[in-house]
């Protein structure tokens, strides 16, 4: 039997165990990224400021994973009213669950963007998604079908 001993400083075993806790933060920071990615759970928040283009508000929807066509098929200037009655609170809702506050804005001239997606998961046709802009910011926004069994959610894509 071999039994080999060795004389440590402390101040290097101490850098020696920071440098190992340092290394198992960062294989569990990666272990935790590398699990939302396979749930399909967004690891950057897309930043609704900054946009001011037509090439910007297409670039803000596909880091949402949409393929738009180029141009919008409208766009309509709106005011955002005073106050909200109970026909807006599901609406309200679903921009509160996306991180928009529509009552920040009350009253204030808005641009809405619709833009016809190309590449919705089920293939069905004649999707939008509409954008709210106020001063080069989103400031709302939605994923929708106009056909009669239609149906509405939030810009991230379903799963």
């Amino acid at each position: 039997m071999l039994i080999m001993a060795t004389k440590l400083p402390r101040r290097k075993l101490a850098l020696w165990a920071l440098a190992a806790a340092a290394l198992c933060c960062c294989a569990l920071l990666v272990n935790i990224d590398a699990l939302r990615m396979s749930r399909g759970v967004e690891t950057a928040a897309v930043s609704p400021k900054g946009i001011k283009t037509n090439e910007d508000r297409v670039a803000y929807l596909q880091e949402y994973g949409w393929q738009v066509k180029e141009q919008p098929i409208a766009t309509q200037e709106l005011i955002i009213p005073d106050s909200f009655d109970e026909s807006y609170a599901e609406y309200l809702t679903l921009q509160e669950q996306q991180g928009f506050d529509l009552e920040k804005h009350t009253g204030k001239r808005v641009k809405r963007y619709t833009y016809e997606i190309t590449n919705y998961p089920t293939g069905e046709q004649g999707v939008q998604v509409n954008l709210l802009i106020y001063k080069n910011t989103v400031i709302g926004g939605e994923v929708l079908s106009a056909r009669l069994d239609g149906f509405l959610h939030g810009l991230p894509m379903p799963e």
